[in-house]
């Protein structure tokens, strides 16, 4: 099989995983309705519910990010996907409240590894000025899994009810699972056999390692420009995820027929917005543009038209509304490319650590953003929440022009040059 060839054959396998990935994330959203109903399960339980995975996919980032460097991707991935399967499946065959949390929770605990996994699998199989084109690739199948497979979810949903829908949502992972590991092909494109780590188990000089590496992770100022933005990037993304619907149905008085035709629009907004980012910043980088202009210069600009959203505070119209929150969200599509800095300034030992840094701070906002707006929101005035989602995007943008600075990759712990003026202490 020859490199382009297997390069698409990787990529397919992500982006199909991705957009699972998400359709477990979100099946819990389409199900509830019935599952308050028959289960007698309170607005306030079904809020916990519903926070459980991000507890866990969040806390979990960084073993994730550590397992990624050590296991081999074509063992590990399967294991997480089939792991998160079957927690999904099994949550269509039971009724316990308790349990319920503890499958939504196992849920959030296998699938932290899987965007760790997914840039590693970039940075193994794309040279660095292909790589934002393949992350704004399987990036957009979130959105693709937000603006399409909720429908179909919703169909399953009326046809076999929320059981059914979870059971047939964790055949298919289960089913998927198999076929990575089957299909993921052995070898890398550059015909060098992949990585052997984790054929051992780590020694003393390991640990002590990991140990230079969570500190380098930790005090670098270039990372923590990573994570910030990383976190602001996400507090947009997850107020599409959570309360969006909400806003425009309680806040905005739309109709469900309505506010679903409405909501649709900011996410294939989004998906435009990667596309776009990920094939001009390949483009620029292949033209020799440096990487402070072809890789940083859509991320700030994605997150500057983010800092949109403010405009519904001052239109009536749910056209305009719509406008303002699709320009907002076209910016976080167009800034989704992010993932590329991980593997162009982490040393080269720590891309899936450094990885799963990133991806926990960025999956606290899943956390704190929904909560938070809870909070602004309590009185029956939507503006302060987003105020505090305008105020955040800027400083995401801020952080990676201040913080972030050059885009150069950081020496490895084990090097004198590593107490550089990059780090925090």
């Amino acid at each position: 099989m020859n490199s382009k060839r297997q390069k698409l054959q990787v990529l397919t396998l992500i982006f199909i995983s991705v957009v699972i990935n998400y359709m477990d994330r979100t099946n819990l959203s389409i199900a509830a309705a019935q599952m308050k109903s028959e289960l007698s399960i309170s607005t306030v339980e079904m809020g916990l519910l519903f926070s459980a995975f991000a507890w866990t996919y969040s806390f979990l980032q960084i073993p994730g990010g550590i397992l990624a460097d050590r296991i081999k991707v074509r063992v590990l991935y399967p294991i997480i996907m089939i792991g998160w399967s079957v927690a999904t499946l099994v949550q269509g065959l039971i009724s316990n409240f308790a349990a319920l949390i503890g499958l939504r929770m196992l849920v959030g605990a296998f699938e932290a590894p899987s965007y760790p996994l997914n840039n590693k699998i970039v940075s193994q199989w794309f040279q660095e000025q292909e790589r934002a084109g393949a992350i704004a690739v399987y990036t957009s199948g979130q959105f693709i899994g937000l603006a399409f497979a909720i429908p179909l979810l919703a169909i399953v949903l009326e046809w076999v009810g929320w059981r059914g829908l979870f059971i047939t949502s964790g055949a298919v992972g289960i089913a998927w699972g198999l076929v990575w590991y089957f299909i993921y092909p052995r070898r890398l494109s550059l015909g060098k056999t992949m990585s052997k780590q984790g054929n051992t188990p780590p020694s003393s000089a390991d640990l002590k390692t990991t140990k230079q590496q969570l500190k380098v992770a930790f005090t670098n100022r270039k990372l923590w420009g990573l994570y910030l933005g990383q976190f602001c990037l996400g507090s947009t993304l997850v107020f599409f995820l959570t309360w969006f619907p909400t806003y425009l149905s309680d806040y905005r008085g739309l109709s469900i027929i309505k506010s679903g035709f409405y909501a649709a629009i900011p996410f294939l907004c989004a998906f435009c917005g990667v596309l776009i980012s990920g094939t001009v910043s390949d483009k620029l980088t292949r033209n020799g543009v440096r990487p402070e202009l072809s890789r940083k210069a859509p991320v700030i600009i994605g997150l500057l038209l983010s800092s949109s959203v403010i405009g519904a505070n001052y239109v009536e119209s749910p056209i305009w509304v719509t406008v303002f929150l699709s320009l907002s969200f076209f910016g976080n599509g167009l800034a989704s490319i992010n993932w590329v800095f991980v593997s162009l300034i982490a040393p080269k030992s720590m891309v899936g650590l450094v990885g799963g840094c990133f991806n926990f701070i960025g999956g606290l906002s899943a956390v704190i953003i929904p909560i938070t707006i809870g909070f602004l929101v309590a009185d029956g005035d939507f503006k302060p929440a987003l105020v505090l989602i305008f105020s955040l995007a800027l400083v995401g943008s801020l952080s990676f022009i201040f913080l972030v600075g050059k885009i150069e990759q950081i020496p490895e712990p084990s090097t004198p040059s590593m107490s550089s003026n990059n780090s925090l202490l």
